[in-house]
């Protein structure tokens, strides 16, 4: 966009038609007068036109979340496959954008396509929202005149994955949010709670039982260096995401042990191989070379391990080895997803072979995700209980044994 325009904006207008009725909208324009030069074309006469207002909270700083995106690519797909032109889809879907960030980016990036820029360069200046897979089918759908069709498969492909991720962040999270809740109860009642049973113990005189003895030195602990332990824990979790983030040895470290977890670990792999085999499978199907396609590849599947498989694989392949071989030698897909690249490759349907192996392992993702999630409620309900119950047994215990001395 060229220094100096100005930037569009959504306007609020009201106005009145010909017979006389009172109509209301919002446009996006560079200007209030340009708002209202339309709304006269258009054979309503403007009463008032104001820039619309940002949100108290959260305008700025809202972040652009996959669901956006995916909304986004559904939006245009089916507006560019109903005729409207390119940049007229922007400005409706800017106008209905409900994250003022996104909203700002579809705007910024209607500007670029306006000023003769392709969608797929402009689409680039937002690596972070949109990735590498994303701009290289969007640059293919361009190319091969088929732009509607990839970005109804983008979206479809966005909203799988998310699912997937979901369902494995829904399993993870609940058990992680109640052992969360345990710990504060059980440090509530061990700070306040419990020193108040100490000080009617101590007015009886008698010896305390051991685990009541257990519990009450564990409440004096708390009191005095319960602080600390709580800086501790942030200290460790905050250490943890922070190497996480910026370390690739310790993140592959993560990966490759939270593929090893009973349960999960089978959920974390097959979820991994369903996420290849997709990504794959859209980005060969829209024309990318599978060369290239492996390379985009090797950074979607969300777990290092696999995302380093894609890069041997591609190596591999490069220097002439058949894909189901390749894959064969990573030694982290089982039978069944290699014997599917082989037939794909066979018949020449590689697209289709593996979008049927991403559904069945999504499919698997879900049930095993289900069924996780049916055995851990009450297992983590035990939990809680033993925690607490043991806490109010062991204060109770004495005051037990005094009534049965009187």
């Amino acid at each position: 966009m060229a220094k100096g325009t100005a930037q569009p904006t959504v306007f609020l207008w009201q106005g009145r038609d010909k017979r006389g009725v009172r109509l209301k909208g919002q446009q996006i324009a560079a200007s209030p007068n340009l708002v209202r030069a339309e709304l006269r074309r258009q054979g309503i006469n403007p009463i008032t036109v104001k820039k619309k207002s940002k949100p108290l909270f959260g305008g700025a700083g809202s972040r652009v979340k996959a669901k956006d995106v995916s909304i986004f690519s559904r939006q245009l797909a089916t507006m560019l496959k109903s005729g409207v032109p390119l940049v007229t889809s922007f400005q409706i879907i800017a106008g209905g954008q409900k994250n003022p960030k996104m909203r700002t980016i579809v705007d910024k990036i209607r500007g670029e396509v306006e000023a003769g820029g392709t969608l797929h360069e402009a689409l680039a200046e937002y690596p972070v929202q949109f990735d590498e897979l994303y701009v290289n089918l969007v640059k293919a759908g361009e190319s091969a005149g088929v732009l509607d069709t990839i970005l109804d498969s983008v979206a479809t492909h966005k909203e799988r994955i998310e699912s997937v991720k979901g369902k494995i962040k829904k399993a993870l999270y609940y058990p992680a949010a109640v052992i969360a809740v345990a710990v504060i109860v059980s440090s509530i009642l061990l700070i306040y709670v419990v020193p108040q049973f100490e000080s009617i113990f101590k007015s009886f005189g008698a010896d305390l039982p051991a685990f009541t003895k257990m519990v009450v030195n564990a409440s004096r602990f708390m009191q005095s260096k319960g602080v600390y332990v709580l800086g501790g824990m942030v200290a460790v979790i905050v250490g943890l995401v922070m190497a996480k983030n910026r370390s690739k040895r310790f993140t592959h470290a993560i990966d490759r042990i939270s593929l090893k977890i009973p349960v999960v670990g089978e959920i974390l792999q097959q979820a991994a191989i369903a996420r290849f085999c997709r990504t794959l499978a859209i980005t060969f199907a829209a024309g990318v070379p599978l060369v290239d396609a492996l390379q985009i590849v090797s950074g979607a599947t969300g777990n290092r391990i696999y995302d380093e498989a894609a890069t041997r694989i591609r190596a591999d392949v490069t220097v002439g080895h058949q894909l189901q071989l390749a894959m064969q030698q990573t030694d982290l897909f089982p039978p069944m997803v290699v014997q599917m690249a082989a037939i794909g490759e066979e018949a020449g349907s590689l697209d289709a072979m593996l979008v049927k192996v991403a559904e069945a392992y999504e499919e698997e993702v879900s049930n095993a995700v289900d069924a996780l999630s049916s055995l851990l409620e009450p297992a983590i309900i035990v939990f809680v209980g033993i925690v607490v119950g043991t806490m109010v047994i062991a204060m109770y215990l004495p005051i037990f044994k005094m009534a049965a001395v009187i």
